[in-house]
């Protein structure tokens, strides 16, 4: 188990250095002159140089890549060409707020997911099968920005039960925090739900149907133990899903945080890139990769100890 572990955490430093420095080029390739979009369309040539100087673009690429590269590995994104604050401070200053919305978003899937799932597998082809298989289908197919919107209409104009906007930190009101946190998540939830129940759903369908389930049932064993022994060996694929569904979760902030008005990482990510701010989109970049990294290494050590033969891959 421990040359896995060791094997899995090489890997995802290997790839956190490829992504990095492969968002470095393209980041400066995609954005040739950065000072237009940070002084806009009436700086002149002059001004836009002076720029250029000051923030360190008029030296070899090379040599811009390796003052970032060295100080990113020790934490260190720079200073934001926006407004000249460090980039780390900027970033753990909005990354509580996309987190706990993302985290809130991934146990209410992991939940409801594994509960429609587990319902609908172990009754194949039954009514609430049939119901639980065509609405998924639906729900998959729903754009999240509609979902946000339909959630704003019914729970927050009509029924008032929730904010339509803003943000409440937990150190003000924990009521009011998880209030305003509840409809951004259920709005990334509800596709991630699908496909959680989905996959589970055909794992439970699958194991259920093993010699070993047939024996333990012939021995009397109760059904909640054997639920539990189902849920074991189903549970792998469902995991891998959901620690996708995680990472995709992150991405798709950016919409909800807009719609939403909250001041976290996909509003940074869209103001940053609206005015070339490169050391700010690649800090961001920088960390969803290392929580890209943690979760796959989280999920593959899971996997590991669920099922030992995973570790063989």
């Amino acid at each position: 188990m421990l040359r896995f572990t060791i094997k899995r955490l090489t890997s995802g430093i290997i790839l956190l250095l490829a992504v990095a420095t492969g968002t470095f080029f393209l980041a400066h390739l995609a954005i040739s002159d950065p000072t237009a979009g940070l002084l806009g369309t009436t700086a002149t040539p002059a001004q836009q140089e002076a720029l250029a100087v000051k923030l360190g673009l008029d030296r070899p690429l090379l040599v811009q890549f390796w003052d970032w590269f060295t100080h990113a590995i020790v934490g260190d994104f720079g200073n934001s060409w926006r407004n000249f604050q460090p980039v780390t401070a900027q970033i753990a200053l909005k990354l509580p707020v996309t987190l706990s919305v993302v985290t809130f978003a991934t146990i209410i899937t992991a939940i409801v997911g594994t509960a429609v799932g587990l319902i609908s597998g172990l009754r194949p082809g039954s009514l609430i099968d049939r119901i639980v298989k065509a609405s998924t289908v639906v729900l998959f197919a729903l754009p999240g920005f509609w979902v946000s919107l339909v959630l704003v209409m019914w729970f927050a104009v009509q029924l008032k039960w929730f904010p339509a906007v803003g943000y409440v930190q937990p150190g003000q009101s924990m009521e009011g925090w998880l209030r305003s946190i509840t409809l951004p998540a259920v709005a990334l939830a509800v596709g991630a739900i699908v496909a959680v129940a989905e996959q589970l759903r055909n794992a439970i369908v699958t194991v259920n149907k093993q010699d070993y389930v047939r024996t333990l049932r012939s021995r009397g064993l109760p059904q909640h133990r054997i639920i539990l022994h189902i849920l074991r060996n189903a549970s792998p694929a469902a995991l891998t899903v959901l620690a996708l569904m995680f990472v995709g979760l992150l991405s798709g902030a950016i919409v909800v945080e807009t719609i939403f008005s909250l001041p976290g990482i996909g509003q940074l990510t869209n103001s940053s890139s609206q005015i070339g701010d490169i050391p700010v989109l690649l800090g961001i970049t920088v960390i969803s990769v290392v929580f890209v990294v943690i979760v796959n290494f989280a999920l593959d050590v899971t996997l590991g100890w669920i099922n030992p033969k995973a570790r063989v891959r």
